[in-house]
């Protein structure tokens, strides 16, 4: 393990941040963070950028290392499937898992962080820093210029060891020169309030994650503890159905009666939310290197931010940590530690990248189609009928911990197994289970033998 004489450097007390600077602490090294933003624990911060999140396994085993798991769970929301909603017609539920046992949980983004920087703090070992911009980094060297925008005095920090996890902007990822692919999705984001029914009631279903698919857009909506929804509202940028086209108050709530008329029943403030809160961008980051000898590391969204559509960031950047600290038990300094870092989650980081913005085509757009109603019907039946044998993207990314790469892998075999058995059906309880076995074994069993290793990570 490196030595804990070393000077730790965090740049970013986001999620990803709190929680490394917290297993860094429990492995006896004294952090201190640097946080460009206000303490959201003493100021309001801007609302409409959170994107609620979703924690799932990887995000909760994350947690569990350092004792925290029990506590976010009791601000949490289980979501056992999605909540379609057409524009007419019935609501349709669609399961995420082979039973309620496998859910993703709803949480605030602004309670966990703000819970992770104080048990962070907690520890006598970490410092929080707020208001600190780092203007100048020498990634090589562990030096950062870094400017106080309370004071307005410059300081510089030197022979540190750096951990850049200050988002898909990263500062420190710019500094270190790194080959950056970002790709600008074509569709922004707006936040709205679904606010709660009388005492508190929740006006929807409230263990489910809503979404209105509409084909190039969609609305989604996630619950909160207080019985309120949030709700995020996906549009391109320009079109005919657009962010362009909704400049007006009258042309809003025409469009809202026309394709979320349910919706927009619950959203008393509409237009003032609509018109006064900031339209946000979604990125995908793939960048190399992340890393700079033993001086400077890239995690979380500064390493490779993806957009929001599998739930997957946080658990993501949260997964970064611990494999981060696998690695920092076992290897005898920081370079040999984050050299290998980055051959393990490059990859993977990668694969969730890819299908996180295939899930969004998912969910504006199939989420409606009974022919993928069916073939989630089919893949729900193989699940129970063939346990342990088939298994989909979604359970693997979800409900486990095996790595993201291979987790696609499944995606593209198990998806070809369910087309082919689904193709001439009608109802899903009318699969033929014995070309099914035949398909599985021949197909999906060979894959994951070949790769057995990564398939015995537990949830």
């Amino acid at each position: 393990m490196p030595s804990n004489e070393s000077k730790l450097t965090v740049v970013g007390a986001g999620l990803v941040g709190s929680l490394l600077s917290l297993y860094l602490a429990r492995r006896g090294h004294t952090v201190e963070v640097l946080e460009r933003r206000a303490d959201m624990r003493r100021e309001t911060l801007d609302a409409g950028r959170s994107i609620n999140l979703a924690i799932s396994t990887r995000g909760l085993h994350a947690l569990r290392q350092v004792g925290l798991e029990e506590e976010a769970l009791k601000h949490a929301i289980p979501m056992r499937g999605r909540v379609i909603h057409p524009v007419k017609g019935e609501l349709a539920f669609q399961p995420y898992g082979k039973d309620d046992s496998q859910h993703i949980n709803s949480i605030s983004r602004g309670w966990l962080n703000k819970f992770l920087m104080t048990q962070a703090e907690g520890t006598g070992r970490v410092s929080i820093r707020f208001r600190q911009r780092v203007t100048e980094a020498n990634p090589a060297a562990g030096l950062l210029t870094v400017l106080d925008e309370a004071t307005g005095v410059t300081r510089e920090v030197r022979d540190a060891v750096v951990f850049g996890t200050d988002g898909s902007g990263s500062a420190v990822r710019e500094a270190l020169q790194s080959q950056t692919d970002s790709q600008t999705l074509g569709h922004g984001y707006k936040e709205l309030t679904i606010p709660p029914g009388e005492g508190g009631r929740f006006q929807m279903e409230k263990h489910a994650l809503h979404i209105w698919p509409r084909g190039t857009f969609m609305l989604i909506a996630l619950p909160n503890e207080d019985g309120s929804f949030t709700c995020t509202l996906f549009l391109p940028w320009e079109g005919p159905v657009s962010f362009a086209t909704l400049q007006t108050p009258a042309a809003l709530e025409a469009f809202f009666q026309e394709q979320f008329p349910d919706a927009k029943a619950l959203i008393p403030g509409l237009v003032e939310e609509f018109f006064s809160r900031p339209t946000g961008h979604m990125v995908t980051v793939k960048c190399a290197p992340w890393h700079a000898g033993g001086r400077t590391l890239l995690l979380g969204d500064a390493a490779h931010a993806i957009v929001p559509f599998y739930g997957q960031g946080m658990n993501c950047g949260f997964e970064d940590c611990v494999v981060l600290d696998a690695l920092l038990s076992k290897q005898a300094d920081w370079a040999a530690a984050f050299g290998e870092f980055e051959r393990l989650r490059k990859t993977n980081a990668d694969a969730i990248a890819d299908m996180a913005v295939e899930n969004f085509i998912e969910m504006r757009d199939s989420t409606a189609d009974p022919r993928f109603l069916l073939e989630k019907g089919v893949e729900k039946v193989l699940l129970n009928a063939f346990p342990g044998e088939f298994v989909s993207r979604y359970t693997l990314v979800s409900f486990s911990r095996v790595p993201y790469r291979l987790a696609y892998g499944v995606g593209a075999i198990a998806g070809g197994i369910v087309a082919e058995l689904a193709k001439d059906l009608k109802r899903p309880d009318d699969v033929d289970l014995d070309r099914a076995a035949k398909l599985i074994r021949g197909r999906l069993t060979p894959f994951m033998e070949e790769h057995a290793d990564g398939f015995r990570l537990e949830g």
